[in-house]
């Protein structure tokens, strides 16, 4: 089992009431500062104020109505895949459609699964449990006790923000287990260790979180006991991301840890064995990636030096777990990726470990037996020139499910046999007619003299006239890949209407490995900036399009790519749609999860580093003097995560600058932006309908 997430989701009204009592201590220098109170009567007047002035003019654009009819029709499309989970017996799949807004879990075996209609049997009906309950639930996933999956975790979110109730569920009855192990709205998690004890992180009271917002104690709880008598195994600090316990489970036995997050990409971990933790000594920045057949399989951000050998960045190395924290250093190397390729993911099935590879930005799927101290490797035949995501394995057997997808390839799942043979199971229909359009890929030297690479997705017989709508997408940050993927929404709102879309690998992904990301880094974000700079200027350079007809979106980190490119080279776009932004970097650490992001860009509160942060914030770089494009920021009441404060702020100050722009706030819909599939059919119809009326 993969550890929680550093990142994983303190209560919202919690944080409502910080974000609040922020508002009412900070200085007056910021007018907009009561933007901050998230559900104040005051903020709220405000959003619904420009909500009805932007959608008043969006809504009547005159592809909003058919796009949020097309896109919806794609959305509740019984066609869609119904991904699986592997969960002993039984294939689990979460499903949404029209008739299930949020959703079921329900399950059928594996025989009946690979048929064209399988018959399913529900086992949690979200839409009923929100109607009984009168809570507007969003269903975010479950964990449940391996190796019999019939006690689980639940995590119901209301109106998907990260905080979550979590709640066990008996598989077998299908019905919530009372005076099971149940937990208040927080952000945290349960992990198992057994049937009747689990580690805990969640809001235990009065400093029991970290300024981030995350649990920063660890507990054992005991089934039958109250919350407030489980045993504390691990405090934090104040000042760290978070405290998580996590569970790696693998037929050879368990593995309980708990993970001590001092920043996003750096950690201590502790094993807690025979009622004691002890350290497990990596480095800081590696990944204890996965435990597989007791082989501690960790994943280097950065060389690593020791007993005289060394490990390098990127490399994935492994060493026998016992052995290790008995003092062992003897690695094994598995993996050592060169420099335009890089690991995006393992699996574990009973006897292979399952590395998804990025060649130059394309998918490769290798399969790993381990015998006699030594890694043996078969690459798997899949189908090439896309990505490819391991969707679904189990250490209990060798089968493994698998999607592929491109820019104009539907999402197709092949089921991989014991024998690494693959067989294709379902796929999406082709939403679009991809025949008209061909995917290139290209590169541009970047301000540094980097390179650069850029997906293009086109009409074969485009003319290069400097009049073709494009729009360039981007994120740079969190080591976070930007992959080919179909998006029916693209094919038919955007490519089928003109347009041309271009995908940015800028540095600050991962792409390329741990160094692609640590190149743009605190003091060197500029280079993502000038990276997708870069991009743009060689899309008009070769006259692919103009800045008439350029526009550009991007959503969280990739909202202030967004925010920058405003702000800096207003004059390169004629469209930008910033959703869900970061926005104003002065108060980012002091909104929400904000504090756990320093180490990406930085502590503003330090002068040395709000220096370099105070050059590329949009709030603070808006000049009244210069002529903006029409901007549309989307943002979420109900975002717990990036404080909708940064587009809310940044919208005020615009309008009082009197400068144009629209402004969509979701009352609900958390950081994603939308709960649920009509919120995403809406939203999106709203996006490229603002981007039509704007670049064409």
């Amino acid at each position: 089992m993969k550890p929680i997430s550093r990142f994983a989701t303190i209560t919202l009204s919690l944080f409502l009431l910080s974000s609040a009592l922020q508002a009412e201590q900070q200085p007056t220098e910021d007018p907009y500062i009561w933007l901050e109170d998230v559900l104040g009567e005051k903020a709220l007047d405000w959003v619904e104020g420009q909500n009805t002035k932007s959608l008043k003019v969006l809504e009547n654009l005159p592809t909003f109505k058919p796009f949020f009819e097309k896109n919806l029709e794609i959305y509740n499309s019984d066609k869609q895949i119904a991904y699986p989970s592997l969960r002993g017996e039984y294939i689990y799949n979460f499903w949404r459609d029209q008739n299930h807004v949020r959703g079921i879990l329900r399950r059928t075996s594996l025989q009946e699964y690979r048929k064209a209609e399988p018959t399913w049997e529900t086992v949690l009906d979200i839409d009923a449990l929100a109607e009984s309950e009168d809570e507007n639930w969003v269903y975010k996933g479950n964990n449940c006790l391996y190796p019999e999956y019939r006690h689980c975790i639940v995590t119901l979110s209301r109106g998907g923000a990260d905080a979550s109730v979590r709640r066990e569920f008996d598989m077998q009855k299908k019905t919530f287990v009372k005076d099971g192990f149940i937990t208040e709205e927080s952000k945290g998690g349960i992990s198992w260790i057994n049937k009747d004890q689990v580690l805990i992180g969640t809001n235990f009271g009065e400093d029991s979180m970290t300024d981030s917002g995350y649990p920063r104690i660890s507990k054992l709880w005991t089934r039958g006991t109250e919350l407030s008598a489980a045993k504390t195994l691990f405090t934090g600090d104040k000042t760290d991301v978070g405290i998580w316990g996590a569970v790696y489970t693998t037929p050879e036995g368990n593995y309980p840890i708990i993970i001590q997050a001092q920043t996003f990409y750096t950690s201590t971990m502790h094993y807690y064995h025979d009622d004691k933790l002890t350290a497990i000594e990596i480095p800081a920045d590696a990944d204890l990636s996965s435990i597989f057949k007791g082989q501690m399989l960790v994943r280097l951000k950065t060389d690593w030096n020791i007993d005289n050998n060394t490990y390098p960045q990127g490399s994935l190395i492994s060493i026998d777990f016992d052995s290790f924290m008995q003092g062992s250093r003897d690695f094994t190397m598995v993996l050592n990726p060169d420099k335009r390729s890089t690991i995006s993911g393992l699996s574990i099935t009973r006897d292979r470990l399952l590395i998804n590879m990025l060649n130059n930005v394309r998918s490769e799927l290798y399969a790993y037996t381990f015998a006699d101290g030594q890694w043996k490797n078969t690459i798997v035949d899949t189908p090439t020139r896309g990505s490819i995501s391991v969707i679904a394995s189990s250490d209990t057997s060798n089968q493994v499910f698998y999607s592929y997808t491109g820019f104009l390839s539907p999402n197709t799942l092949y089921f991989l046999d014991a024998e690494l043979q693959s067989t294709k199971v379902k796929s999406l229909p082709a939403f679009f007619d991809a025949s008209p359009y061909v995917v290139s890929q290209h590169a541009v030297t970047s301000k540094d003299g980097s390179l650069i690479p850029y997906f293009m997705v086109a009409r074969k017989d485009m003319q290069l006239d400097g009049t073709n709508p494009v729009l360039l997408y981007g994120y740079g940050g969190f080591e976070v890949s930007m992959r080919p993927s179909y998006s029916a929404t693209i094919g038919v709102d955007w490519l089928d209407q003109g347009g041309v879309y271009v995908l940015a690998n800028i540095r600050g992904g991962g792409e390329f490995g741990p160094a692609w990301h640590l190149a743009a880094l605190k003091e060197n974000r500029q280079r993502a900036f000038d990276d997708f700079i870069a991009v743009a200027e060689n899309l008009i350079e070769h006259k692919v399009t103009s800045p008439q007809h350029l526009g550009i979106r991007g959503g969280s980190n990739g909202g202030l790519l967004m925010g920058v490119m405003l702000t800096q080279r207003p004059d390169l776009f004629n469209a930008v749609v910033c959703q869900v932004p970061l926005l104003d970097m002065q108060r980012f650490n002091k909104l929400l999860a904000g504090a756990s992001w320093m180490a990406e860009y930085g502590d503003p509160d330090t002068p040395a580093e709000w220096n370099y942060i105070s050059k590329y914030s949009p709030y603070h770089n808006l000049n009244a003097d210069k002529n903006y494009p029409k901007v549309f920021f989307t943002t979420s009441t109900r975002d717990d995560r990036v404080h909708p404060a940064h587009a809310r702020k940044m919208v005020a100050k615009m309008d009082a600058m009197g400068i144009p722009l629209y402004y969509y706030e979701n009352t609900e819909g958390g950081h994603a932006g939308a709960s649920n599939k009509k919120q995403s059919a809406y939203l999106n119809a709203l996006v490229y309908s603002y981007l039509i009326d704007q670049l064409k």
